[in-house]
């Protein structure tokens, strides 16, 4: 018979992974505040000043996001004057969302708001790219993973 060792929940990547989510969350809080901007809306935010303006659906892809998640966001972006929605002319079932004028003045306010707590954590760019590059390869080994699954 095997000696299986035990797990160790420190061991577990997936759970460094929840816990620096977590982390990362409040940390966003802490850092959106001054703009009244929850983390899910500052994502949208990123999202909406690369590429508006986009549909919800469009938007729901780029976030992978479904529209049950995103109308509610996006009721109180539009209520805060940082977006505005409307229904398009050639199809009623789609929302178009295009950026106010507010949104687009706060933009560099919010980049360098967030790029200078940032700097409070101390990572270099090379931190950044390394992290990064090690979450991109978790992503992919899960989606072929996933798409295996799925044949």
């Amino acid at each position: 018979m095997a000696n299986t060792q035990p797990i160790q929940l420190d061991t577990q990547l997936c759970f460094q992974l929840y816990t620096a989510n977590k982390k990362f969350n409040h940390f966003y809080q802490t850092a959106l505040k001054p703009f009244n901007l929850t983390y899910p809306q500052y994502i949208a935010m990123l999202t909406l000043w690369q590429y508006a303006p986009l549909t919800v659906k469009e938007l729901g892809q780029h976030l992978n996001l479904d529209s049950g998640t995103l109308t509610p966001l996006l009721k109180r972006l539009e209520s805060r004057g940082w977006i505005s929605r409307t229904r398009s002319s050639k199809d009623e079932r789609t929302v178009n969302i295009e950026l106010t004028e507010m949104a687009a003045q706060e933009r560099d306010k919010v980049f360098d708001h967030v790029s200078h707590c940032f700097d409070v954590l101390g990572l270099q760019d090379t931190d950044k790219q390394d992290c990064s590059k090690a979450i991109q390869l978790i992503e992919d080994k899960l989606d072929a993973y996933n798409q295996n699954e799925a044949e």
